[in-house]
């Protein structure tokens, strides 16, 4: 009973009154058209946003191409599309080429002994006696 009597002089949770048969809240006619307008605020507040900002970028991206300009650079999208072009030909002495069978100089029992030849020619008599032997 104490609860009851809470509720009747406006202690308690809001809805015991209206459990108690007390008063209902009625509707606002123009809650919908409130609610609208509101919406239609929002909407308008973010396109301003939006327009603000693409403003700002469209002077930061006049700046950027000042800067590319004077010093020369490039965008970073083209740096980035030439790049993968280069890295999309196969490059001359790159790890991913595919393999020769046997490259040029290597296991050439012939040209390795022309090449000591020549190297023995230029080192001196006693040296060369060593690495004859």
């Amino acid at each position: 009973m104490n609860f009851v009597m809470k509720a009747a002089m406006g202690g308690g949770p809001p809805d015991v009154g209206k459990m108690l048969g007390g008063e209902e809240k009625e509707e606002d006619p123009d809650a919908a058209k409130k609610e609208e307008e509101r919406q239609e605020a929002l909407r308008q507040q973010e396109e301003e946003r939006k327009a603000k900002y693409a403003k700002m970028e469209a002077e930061r991206e006049g700046m950027r191409q000042g800067i590319r300009d004077k010093y020369g650079l490039k965008k970073r999208e083209e740096a980035e599309a030439e790049a993968a072009a280069a890295a999309e030909q196969p490059a001359e002495g790159s790890l991913t080429r595919p393999k020769k069978a046997v490259p040029a100089g290597c296991g050439d029992e012939e040209e390795e002994e022309s090449i000591m030849d020549q190297v023995m020619k230029y080192l001196p008599g006693p040296l060369q006696d060593m690495l004859k032997k």
